[in-house]
Order: structure tokens, then C-alpha cells, then sequence
């Protein structure tokens, strides 16, 4: 195994004014400082201190093993915009961040809840945007993570069906238990857009996808995917004329 090559720039190199605090962690080494990713070299570089002297180090991608920073000051506050129904009001600090934050752990989840945003204002083409701009960085999160049932909501938007199969049933054998979570409610979503929401086509979401991810997915790497699945759900039900199963089912949404 070639041995981590870390490279000490002269005290004359500032940390760059866009790179951000936080550490870097590998197998062997932990550096806290101004970290920058460098998608060319696919490498991080970090500028700290070293008694007086100002100094980097770069890590290739493959050698890292953590990355520790801080959650953007903004970051909850344009989340609960996006929930709330004011998408738009988020859209410019959500953009902001997942810029800044390019590979740095809170690109991915600003970009998810941006692509809610687009959604919410009939920008589906906006969405995809974003979320493969992100993608490109990290091809892993287009069918894993904070990002992934988000943009796959976009290609079921746009009709992109083959793109949405493959990586639905890439995330539902990777044995990754949230991403196989996702995969599930996904599942649901698309027999409605396929079959419309008739009471028929709901209860056949319920039992194949949205019931099966309440039952089975019960830990705590699943919480977002079985929330969502008790989201529609509820929606199911009321459309059978089960309001009283609706009801039931997001007050126990509410508990989690």
C-alpha cells in the first residue's frame, strides 16, 4: 500500500477565503483546520497551524475515512422553509451551501432539500440540475444518502424510468439498510405514477412497498425512509376511504 503522501506548503499560502473549518480523518492522521476540496485531484487540502508556522496537508479521497464540520448556521432554518411550503425563501441560502460546502459532508443534505424546493416550484429540470451537480462529485449519492430518494423523485417526474430502475435496485441490494429503505418507498411511488391513485393501485403500494418498510424498518438508519412511508401511507388509506387508519398512522408518525 502506498504510504499517505502529505504535502507542507510554505507559511506564504493563507488558507483559501472559500475553504471551511473543520477536520480530516484518516486510518492513521486527524488535521483540524481550513479544509478545501479539490475535485481536479480528487483530494482535500487542510490549512492549520503548526506552532507559529501556517502550513497544508493533502489527502487523497480514497484515504479518508471522516470528515468533521460543522452544520451551516442557516442550514435549519431554510429546511424548515422548504417543509413548511416556502420553498422559494430557501432556494438562495440552500444554493449558497451546497457551493461552500462542495464535498465537505453538508453538500449533500442542502441538496436534497433544494431539489424539494425545485420541485415544490414546478422546476423538476432545476432539481435535476442540482442534484447532478452534486452527483458528479460523488456518483455514490445518486443512489445512497440524504440526496438520493430526493433526486430519484426527480426522475420519476421527468419520465426517466430506466435511469430510476437501475439505481432502485442498485440502493435495494446493496445491503445499505436506509438506501434499501428508500429503494422500498420508491417502489410505492412508482406503482402510483404508473397505475394512478385508485384504491386498487393503493392498496397494491401499501402491501409491495409503503406497509413493508413500517414493519421491517424499525431502526434508526431507516427513521427517514419509514417516515416517509408513513407519510403516504396515511395518504393511501384516505384515498380508500380509511380516514380513521390515516389518522392513526401519522399520529404514530408524529411519535417518531
Amino acid at each position: 500500500m502506498k504510504r499517505l503522501m502529505i504535502a507542507f506548503l510554505a507559511a506564504t499560502a493563507a488558507a483559501p477565503l472559500w475553504a471551511i473549518q473543520g477536520t480530516v480523518r484518516t486510518a492513521t492522521d486527524s488535521k483540524t483546520g481550513d479544509i478545501l476540496w479539490q475535485r481536479a485531484k480528487k483530494s482535500y487540502v487542510i490549512s492549520f497551524k503548526k506552532g507559529n508556522t501556517a502550513v497544508s496537508a493533502e489527502y487523497p479521497l480514497e484515504k479518508v475515512e471522516e470528515i468533521d464540520v460543522e452544520k451551516p448556521a442557516n442550514f435549519d432554518k431554510a429546511v424548515e422553509n422548504v417543509q413548511r411550503g416556502n420553498g422559494a425563501a430557501a432556494i438562495g441560502v440552500l444554493t449558497k451551501i451546497v457551493a461552500d460546502y462542495k464535498m465537505l459532508v453538508w453538500d449533500k443534505p442542502a441538496a436534497r432539500w433544494l431539489v424539494e424546493a425545485y420541485i415544490a416550484t414546478k422546476n423538476p429540470q432545476k432539481a435535476n440540475e442540482v442534484a447532478e451537480s452534486v452527483i458528479r462529485e460523488d456518483p455514490d449519492a445518486a443512489w445512497k444518502g440524504d440526496l438520493a430518494p430526493a433526486y430519484w423523485k426527480v426522475l420519476l417526474n421527468l419520465g426517466k424510468t430506466s435511469k430510476l430502475e437501475s439505481l432502485v435496485k442498485k440502493a435495494a441490494v446493496s445491503g445499505d439498510r436506509a438506501a434499501s429503505a428508500s429503494a422500498l418507498v420508491m417502489r410505492g411511488d412508482m406503482i402510483l405514477a404508473n397505475e394512478g391513485t385508485t384504491p386498487e393501485s393503493c392498496r397494491k403500494a401499501l402491501t409491495d412497498a409503503y406497509l413493508r418498510v413500517m414493519l421491517l424498518c424499525a431502526d434508526e438508519p431507516c427513521r427517514s425512509a419509514r417516515l416517509d412511508a408513513m407519510k403516504r401511507a396515511a395518504d393511501c388509506f384516505d384515498k380508500m376511504g380509511d380516514g380513521v387508519r390515516a389518522e392513526d398512522i401519522r399520529a404514530k408518525a408524529r411519535q417518531l
